[in-house]
């Protein structure tokens, strides 16, 4: 193990864009799906529809809780339809399931999706028994990442100390509150749409490939 990281007995991943890479185009899909929505519910063309999406993306952390912020939207619809995406572009990732079963300690995913949805994306890459726990957007009670009370509901739901934990993301907004409260950070630069001119100073490990690097660290003396 890298002497980094001997401490750490939490180890939480996103899921989109970081369980499997961005290339994959799945949350693609998704993204798409949340526009059609964002257009039908407000009646707005899909050029209007996706300028909306995106400012709430940005100032509310998710489309889904700006939508349910300003036209009372329920979660659970717009989930359904958001996520009702083909998963035939994922495949089982071998190198990510051998990588994940090595790491000593708890292993959970932590994601603004849901747990139904994910179990579906654990499940093609082989990872369905990987992991302890989803704390998905319901456990949040809709508050997304990067809001810290949703890292608090993390922690104090599962019983982690933050200090012997370490969070891997895509979104490198989402890794300054799991930095400010203690953990290590990995941010899996591989192509996810970022927040224009963001600080990076709260990034402890960079990567485009997860499972090379886990793989990496455990190797590590």
């Amino acid at each position: 193990m890298l002497a980094r990281l001997a401490h750490i007995r939490n180890w939480i991943f996103d899921l989109d864009n970081t369980l499997y890479p961005a290339s994959a185009d799945l949350f693609s899909q998704i993204d798409s799906r949340i526009t059609d929505y964002v257009a039908n519910r407000l009646a707005l063309d899909r050029v209007n529809a996706r300028r909306l999406q995106k400012e709430y993306f940005h100032t509310h952390g998710t489309t889904l809780f700006g939508m349910m912020a300003d036209h009372g939207v329920d979660p659970h619809e717009f989930l359904g339809f958001v996520h009702d995406v083909e998963m035939d572009v994922l495949d089982h990732d071998a190198p990510l399931v051998a990588a994940i079963a090595r790491l000593p300690g708890r292993k959970l995913v932590f994601t603004n999706g849901d747990a139904p949805y994910a179990m579906k994306v654990l499940a093609r890459l082989g990872l369905a028994d990987a992991f302890e726990a989803i704390h998905d957007i319901h456990a949040t009670r809709y508050v997304p990442k990067p809001s810290i009370d949703a890292y608090h509901g993390l922690i104090a739901t599962h019983d982690l100390d933050p200090n012997e934990s370490l969070f891997v993301e895509d979104m490198a907004r989402n890794l300054k509150p799991a930095k400010d409260l203690g953990m290590a950070t990995v941010w899996v630069d591989n192509g996810s749409e970022q927040t224009p001119d963001e600080d990076r100073s709260f990034i402890d490990f960079t990567t485009r490939d997860i499972a090379a690097w886990l793989h990496e660290m455990m190797e590590s003396a």
